[in-house]
């Protein structure tokens, strides 16, 4: 099976609730995981929060994503 986003919901920060299609629910925080100069317009909170799932995962207007498998390991699972 192939891991994807499948919902996302921004929560404060740099915080982002991800729900995976193996029924896995993950909070991550990329605050220091916006490195790079595809990362240096998400900096500015406002332009973070306007994410969208895309290609089975998170990515902003500017094109910037990161894969899903990435954003499932440096989660912190959420218990039901």
């Amino acid at each position: 099976m192939f891991l994807e986003v499948v919902k996302a919901e921004y929560l404060m920060d740099y915080k982002i609730k991800l729900w995976f299609n193996n029924d896995v629910v993950k909070i991550v925080d990329l605050s220091n995981s916006l490195n790079g100069e595809a990362f240096t317009q998400l900096k500015n909170i406002d332009d973070f929060k306007r994410f969208t799932i895309k290609f089975n995962t998170i990515e902003w207007e500017n094109g910037a994503d990161f894969a899903p498998e990435f954003l499932y390991e440096i989660g912190d699972t959420v218990e039901n």
